[in-house]
């Protein structure tokens, strides 16, 4: 066997996903060993791969494949509103990709394989037992003090300085953000709001009366700077950001772009309430700010849960809202009374363990490595002219579809095919990006998961070519 054929060998099991970017190569004696070649063919086709930019070498232990661009599908354009006619509501497109058989591409939910359930559980059984009246009363707001005692330390990874005072629990990340829109804006007024954002954040703003006003978002940067500056300037009653790994588009604020939307609501007396659910799930390198780490005046009203990274069900949330504190405490002894006090002792009592630094390391692997080969997975499956975000954290993946195909009717056949999407009008108030699907990457990726994809791809490449789509497409 040549080197250059075991350098096509190795390049295809790169490119199918095989061997992940980070991942190590067979080594020379494995090649030797397993593929019958010379230890000189061997390494003149790892140099090969090293010269096409596909693998690096690292002193005293191998070949790695790098991740390059060349293995990813472009990033996604802007696109052109086009409001649909069809409207779909979050809670109907979570209800219908839920069922056991569907392979759930679409809701957003960390795996259970991926979170500490066990050590959670046992928690649980041992404050129930040792100080049942604390785990079954109430937990009068602001919350239990060991509990805002550990997250205002925490707060400090996000480079933000909070006390255990300023903090007030709640029942999730979107019980947070219902009460801080509670206690800064009232029925009619508008609300600034990304594009693309979670559609939980729309249709809450919409449910309470208020109006969504879109602001434009790019995967690469993030807000519109310019938009938001002249959309602010309108006087709206407050804005909702998503500054770290937005869901669906993955983007990241820049620290200069954080501190300027900071400084600017500030200028401006508009309360920013800031959704910063995915700030820990960063793949390499350290924790992104959040918006209240650039907040001196109390505009900033942060909220956040351990939805994704302990667990969902534990419906623990937190929220720092400035000067906006008595407003949102108000709000919640009206709206809920008290969150549930076990959950939030377990939390508690987690995160003081000393075993969260090493599961957070985990699952930020484990996200990046299956980011990675779905993202692999849409570029071999899916049709030509479709593009695809490289986020740097979370588990989601924004795919631009080709020209032509539709995200709800590609949304209504995979469902017929048991796969589950998120359809890109959801992410709307004004039902844009019709013309884009989100993907959930949470889920170890397997043949299930490829086989799924592949399916998409099959069904986005009938749709492209359907006569009806290319009329439409024509006008």
């Amino acid at each position: 066997m040549l080197y250059e054929d075991v350098a096509q060998r190795l390049e295809r099991l790169i490119h199918d996903g095989t061997l992940l970017p980070g991942h190590r190569l067979p080594s020379v004696r494995h090649l030797r060993d397993r593929w019958g070649v010379s230890v000189a063919t061997a390494q003149h086709a790892f140099r090969v791969l090293e010269t096409r930019g596909l693998v690096e070498a690292r002193a005293r232990s191998g070949y790695y494949v790098r991740d390059t661009p060349r293995l990813w599908l472009p990033a996604p354009e802007p696109a052109a509103p086009r409001p649909e006619t069809e409207r779909l509501r979050g809670l109907s497109v979570l209800r219908e990709t839920a069922t056991p058989d569907l392979v759930a591409l679409g809701t957003a939910l960390p795996d259970p394989q991926h979170l500490p359930l066990h050590a959670l559980g046992r928690l649980a059984t041992r404050i129930s037992r040792e100080s049942p009246e604390l785990a079954f009363g109430y937990a009068l707001p602001p919350g239990p003090a060991p509990l805002r005692r550990v997250l205002a330390a925490h707060a400090a990874d996000a480079g933000a300085t909070v006390q255990p005072g300023d903090i007030i629990t709640t029942t999730g990340v979107m019980e947070a953000m219902y009460l801080c829109l509670a206690a800064t804006t009232r029925p009619g007024d508008r609300v600034l709001v990304q594009s693309p954002t979670y559609f939980g954040i729309i249709e809450k703003i919409q449910f309470m009366g208020r109006v969504a006003i879109e602001v434009p978002s790019t995967a690469e940067h993030g807000i519109d700077l310019g938009s938001f500056e002249r959309l602010l300037a309108e006087g709206p009653a407050a804005c909702v950001l998503v500054p770290n790994f937005n869901n669906p588009c993955g983007s990241v604020l820049s620290d200069q772009d954080k501190a300027r939307v900071v400084s600017l609501c500030t200028r401006a007396k508009v309360p920013l309430i800031e959704d910063d659910i995915y700030g820990e799930l960063v793949f390499e390198g350290q924790r992104p700010t959040s918006l209240k780490s650039f907040d001196r005046k109390g505009w900033v009203l942060s909220c956040c849960s351990v939805s994704k990274v302990l667990s969902p069900g534990l419906r623990v949330g937190w929220v720092v809202p400035g000067r906006f504190y008595d407003a949102v405490l108000d709000a919640k002894l009206a709206v809920s009374f008290a969150s549930a006090s076990l959950p939030q002792l377990v939390v508690a009592a987690y995160l003081e363990s000393g075993g969260y630094d090493t599961h957070i390391r985990r699952l930020r692997t484990a996200y990046r490595e299956q980011v990675t080969a779905v993202g692999l997975a849409v570029r071999r499956h899916f049709p030509a002219g479709t593009r695809c975000t490289r986020p740097a954290g979370g588990h989601v993946l924004w795919v631009q579809l080709p020209e032509g195909v539709d995200a709800i009717a590609l949304y209504r056949r995979a469902l017929r095919h048991g796969v589950g999407i998120a359809p890109g009008p959801l992410f709307s108030p004004t039902g844009r990006h019709s013309g884009f699907v989100r993907i959930n990457c949470a889920s170890p990726f397997d043949e299930r998961t490829d086989g799924a994809l592949a399916k998409l791809g099959e069904l986005a490449r009938a749709d492209q070519l359907s006569p009806k789509r290319v009329a439409r497409a024509a006008r």
